[in-house]
């Protein structure tokens, strides 16, 4: 009957439980979320404790329930989490965290390009990087509008005033129209591109701009970028050229 009689290590480990059973009902009542934080990590450390002398009842509980480890902290912290969670929702610029701000950017201006494409409507945007393009918008019209297919479809629209010349793209918005770029100073450009073309190239000699270029002779599609041209690109091939761009 020796087996029944408890050992010094059993009765120590009987009473560490009952304390820590009563001392966390009580301790859960009163606390704040950072006291439950360090009674978990004190937790941990009693775990640590039970396996290197071995109390073996402790070992067993807590290897019950660690199944649920998870379920107990969401519980325990449910008031702190609740509260981020509203934090989170009234954050806007934490909402944008979870959003695709490119592809938010970029798809009135591919839906744009594709009509244009498929109408032959000639069109240049100029993509505003570092460099300020202050004294070119000067020399057009400023909008300062939220990026939409439907303004930049009326933009380069043959029939309106605005459609002779680029838009500006500053950030996420549609800042000018109107505006006249200077023509490449390379004259092997020149013997194979009109003027929509050799503007497109000419601002990114003088700035660190890139551009969407439409064909208005055969709707397609052309992307300028350090005095470079990529010609007759698909609408998969832009998306992912202006998302590089938008990650530099």
């Amino acid at each position: 009957m020796d087996f029944l009689i408890p050992s010094f290590s059993d009765i120590f480990d009987i009473i560490i439980i009952s304390f820590l059973l009563y001392g966390l009902l009580v301790f859960m009542k009163k606390t704040t979320g950072i006291e439950l934080f360090s009674l978990l990590v004190l937790v941990l450390l009693l775990y640590f404790l039970a396996i290197i002398f071995n109390w073996n009842m402790i070992l067993s509980l807590m290897r019950g329930l660690q199944s649920y480890w998870i379920l107990a902290i969401i519980i325990i912290y449910h008031g702190e989490i609740k509260s981020l969670l509203s934090d989170l929702s009234k954050s806007k610029n934490i909402l944008a965290l979870f959003k695709n701000p490119i592809k938010m950017t970029f798809n009135p201006i591919l839906d744009a390009i594709t009509v244009f494409s498929e109408t032959k409507t000639g069109a240049l945007l100029v993509f505003e990087k570092n460099q300020k393009l202050d004294n070119f918008i000067a020399t057009g019209d400023v909008i300062d509008a939220k990026i939409s297919s439907k303004l930049l479809l009326s933009i380069f629209n043959r029939s309106t005033i605005l459609h002779d010349g680029a838009v500006i793209i500053r950030g996420d918005r549609l800042y000018a129209a109107k505006v006249v770029l200077p023509l490449t100073q390379n004259e092997d450009f020149g013997k194979s591109f009109g003027t929509r073309h050799l503007a497109a190239i000419g601002i990114t000699e003088v700035s660190d701009a890139f551009c969407l270029v439409v064909s208005e002779q055969t709707g397609r599609i052309s992307f300028t970028k350090d005095q470079n041209i990529y010609l007759d690109l698909s609408i998969e091939e832009i998306f992912q050229m202006l998302t590089d761009e938008a990650k530099q």
